[in-house]
């Protein structure tokens, strides 16, 4: 199969950069990132879990605990 695709100038010279350090073909190289990039199960949780990690809140939110004193305490279990 042939496929054309067009590439960035800079993405384009990193490949053939790449192609010749490595000593291999061009199209064998792209051949080999494809496929590795196919067999490598995509890792969306990672950029998610960064997210959520990296999240500083809202400084002035009232902190959960600043609303305990409102509570009710609990029942007594009713045994019959």
């Amino acid at each position: 199969m042939q496929i054309t695709i067009d590439l960035p100038p800079d993405l384009e010279q990193d490949l053939i950069r790449q192609a010749v350090q490595s000593n291999v073909p061009l199209q064998t190289l792209i051949v080999q990132a494809l496929r590795r990039m196919i067999q490598t199960p995509p890792n969306s949780t990672s950029q998610g879990s960064e997210v959520i990690l990296s999240y500083e809140g809202i400084p002035d939110f009232p902190a959960f605990e600043s609303y305990r004193d409102e509570l009710l305490p609990p029942r007594e279990p009713e045994l019959f």
